[in-house]
């Protein structure tokens, strides 16, 4: 069964130029050129990945992201016409899982889509970290009994982090297995995903007691 792309992309020649590339690749696509369109497919049919282009007309990217995330852990790769910090974290931000930057390359978008499809880690099925039970074989996270609505990108991210709770974990090792490739010193992607888990895991995510920096380093999970 192949995998359902729903891209969504204003540009009439930008959104046929990828819809050939990814067909070429084998996936199924359908498209949408507004917002509002992509609400609307996304509830008719759930796609595997969500390619969703920011600058939209109408409800922009930015605002569709963000609710979808009230929704679900849906995969989000957001498509920006800048590479800068100010676009690209917006995107993150707002809950997309990973970026990739116009002029698209549909070699480097085929190893997004293939990451961001490999977020679900084979670890022991039960792990207790402090007040959290990190539950694998069911991609469940309780805390304090209650179930943490967490992404997929959130879950492998403290997955690896509590595979070796207390150690040092450098940026590098959490961009190569969460991600799946190297990112060639671009920490904004891991910087902006632990910001937004220590929202759900910490009492006060300004003053971090689990999910802790290590200044020079990378981060680690509190033992």
């Amino acid at each position: 069964m192949s995998t359902d792309i729903l891209l969504v992309e204003d540009d009439p020649r930008i959104r046929q130029v990828l819809e050939v590339a990814l067909r070429d690749q084998g996936y199924e696509v359908r498209s949408a050129s507004t917002g509002e369109q992509a609400l609307d497919e996304v509830v008719l049919r759930r796609p595997d990945v969500l390619l969703l282009d920011l600058m939209l007309p109408g409800i922009d990217g930015l605002e569709v992201c963000r609710r979808l995330r009230l929704q679900g852990d849906l995969p989000i790769i957001a498509v920006t016409a800048r590479s800068d910090s100010a676009d690209v974290v917006a995107g993150l931000e707002a809950g997309a899982d990973d970026y990739v930057t116009k002029p698209v390359v549909a070699s480097v978008l085929d190893a997004r889509i293939r990451a961001v499809l490999r977020r679900v880690p084979m670890r022991p099925t039960h792990t207790r970290v402090r007040d959290l039970e990190i539950l694998t074989d069911r991609a469940v996270v309780l805390r304090r009994g209650e179930e943490l609505q967490l992404t997929k990108t959130e879950f492998k991210l403290l997955c690896e982090l509590a595979d070796s709770p207390g150690a040092i974990r450098s940026r590098e090792d959490l961009l190569r297995n969460v991600w799946g490739y190297d990112y060639f010193g671009d920490t904004r992607l891991l910087d902006v995903h632990v910001r937004r888990l220590r929202v759900k895991v910490e009492d006060d995510p300004g003053n971090p007691q689990l999910v802790l920096t290590v200044r020079g380093f990378g981060y680690r999970l509190a033992g």
